[in-house]
């Protein structure tokens, strides 16, 4: 829905790094900690853009299966830009991390959170390309008080742009194309768990090469102290 350029993305693609802290000290309501955060890319075709991490309380939602998808997430979603949502949580988030770079099939980034007090939770967002709105999404996992936890990761459609699979309407390496869209008829309006690829036909990127069946990412947790 949102006009943007290809530029968008390159500037996702660089690492960021924020703290945050909502009100007063809440750490004697439990020793904090930090968590290493090791995310795997297990789709045979899709490449996930820049992962942003946040720890937060459980109120915090970045994102909510079957409702409208915020500005900050279709941005994320449709381009990879991670900016916007940081900026969204950044007084309700004890952390937030985003992590650089693509991260292809099969390969593996690992990056360090701080949790502590009612910040326990953890919450994971990427834009999938070569998609049009899709994003791998991991939302208020709790966070182990010892040892770790795996969390495998679906792939959500944003429901804000027309899954029409044309490079035109995909930023990124592969495509360059826009990273935003007006809208239109196709929009589900809603998120929701994503349906993958189809067999459009024309121009449109085929499922062959680009396909999945969720889960799309497996999420590590260790608590290091």
């Amino acid at each position: 829905m949102f006009k943007s350029s290809i530029a968008a993305l390159s500037l996702a693609l660089v690492g960021s790094h924020a703290l945050a802290q909502s009100g007063p000290d809440l750490s004697f309501l439990g020793q904090g900690g930090m968590y290493e955060v090791t995310v795997t890319n297990i789709t045979p075709g899709q490449t996930f853009t820049p992962r942003l991490l946040v720890t937060h309380p459980a109120s915090v939602s970045l994102f909510q299966p079957g409702e409208p998808a915020s500005m900050e997430l279709e941005q994320l979603a449709e381009g990879g830009d991670t900016g916007p949502m940081l900026d969204m949580v950044v007084n309700v988030a004890e952390d937030a991390v985003t992590m650089p770079g693509l991260l292809e099939p099969g390969q593996s980034m690992t990056a360090t959170i701080r949790a502590r007090g009612r910040s326990r939770y953890l919450s994971m967002t990427a834009m999938l390309l070569p998609t049009n709105d899709t994003f791998v999404g991991v939302n208020g996992l709790k966070l182990p008080n010892a040892g770790s936890v795996t969390y495998m990761a679906p792939a959500y459609d944003a429901g804000t742009e027309e899954n029409d699979q044309r490079c035109a309407n995909i930023p990124g390496p592969l495509c360059g194309g826009q990273a935003g869209s007006d809208t239109a008829a196709g929009d589900e309006g809603f998120v929701h768990i994503s349906n993958g690829f189809h067999d459009l036909g024309g121009d449109a990127l085929t499922p062959g090469a680009y396909d999945w069946r969720n889960p799309v990412a497996r999420v590590v947790v260790r608590r290091l102290r």
